[in-house]
Order: structure tokens, then sequence, then C-alpha cells
């Protein structure tokens, strides 16, 4: 009877100690109101580029993106959206999801004048723990995931849920980067 306890005492503990050594080892979920992982890119100078760096001075929006047509629909929403709210600390990053020589053609194109970087083998998806594409995220000053938007919206409408929100993170007024954007359309 001794030798059943002692038995399954230690097997308890043995599974105890397996399940802690699992979880030690899942990182926290990515998600709102939690601690932005940690994450860092190249930037398209090839500087190392440190979210919690960048956190620290102000408010980040990243955006996981690639090239498709959808997210070239969207790209002039969230390129008003960096210019627009840059003067408050707002600092948007494009990260894409494409080889380097594509994006770099495509950025010239495009004339992309905010901060950008390339993971053509997604890291970064699996470091935000998505498979959507775009994704959105809103980090706050400091580091806390503000919001998450998820999709692709060629209408402008995410954008501007997008703009919103960093509007009320940032204490200003709300930019409508979809009339924006249309208006420098019909020029």
């Amino acid at each position: 009877m001794v030798r059943i306890l002692t038995a399954s005492v230690i097997c308890t503990l043995a599974l105890s100690f397996a399940v802690a050594q699992d979880t030690a080892k899942t990182p926290a979920k990515v998600e709102v109101g939690q601690k932005a992982p940690d994450f860092t890119f190249k930037d398209q100078s090839g500087k190392t580029i440190n979210l919690a760096e960048l956190c620290a001075k102000g408010p980040v929006l990243v955006r996981l993106t690639c090239g498709c047509s959808g997210c070239d629909k969207e790209l002039a929403y969230f390129q008003e959206i960096d210019a627009a709210y840059k003067k408050y600390g707002v600092t948007s990053i494009a990260i894409f999801k494409e080889p380097d020589g594509k994006v770099a053609k495509y950025a010239t194109e495009k004339k992309i004048n905010m901060l950008y970087g390339v993971d053509s083998k997604g890291k970064a998806w699996e470091t935000f723990q998505t498979k959507t594409m775009p994704t959105n995220f809103l980090i706050g000053k400091g580091g806390e995931i503000v919001a998450i938007f998820r999709g692709c919206d060629p209408s402008g409408l995410l954008a501007s849920k997008v703009s919103e929100k960093i509007a009320k993170t940032v204490d200003t007024a709300t930019v409508d980067v979809k009339g924006k954007v249309q208006q420098t359309n019909k020029k």
C-alpha cells in the first residue's frame, strides 16, 4: 500500500513538473490588454528596429501585410494614417510578407514613406500569433496592445476604425482618412 501511494505521489509530481515546463515555453497570448510580444525587424535601410524601443517613445501601429490587390488598395489609407498621426508621436510600421526585391520595387512605385520591413518567412505572423492577412496591431506607449484589426477592407472602413482608435489613444480629433484618400484620388 505504501509503495502504491509513493508511486502515485511521484507520478503526480512528475506530471505537474512536465505541465509546468510546457506552460513556461508557451508564449503569452497576443490580445488586447496584453503586452506586445518582443519583436525586432530590419527596416528599409537595413537598420534593426526594436518594437519595445519604439513603444517607449509613443504608440505604434504594426501592420502585417503583403502586396496583394486588397492590401495594395488599402495602402493609401494607411499611408494617410501615418501622415496624420505622426505629429502625435505615433509610429506606423508595415511588415511585408514578400521577397526583399519585390517589396523594394513596390515601395518605390507606391512612394511608401512610412517605416517598413520585409519578413518573407512570416516570423512576424508567428510572433503576433495571427494567420490573417493583413492584421493591424495598435500598441500604446509602454507596449500594451490597445486594439487588433484583422482582415482586408479596400473601401477604407477598416482604416477609418483604426484612425478612430488611434485618435482616442493620443487624445486628438479623428482624421477622416477615407475622405482624404478619396479627395486625393479625385485630383
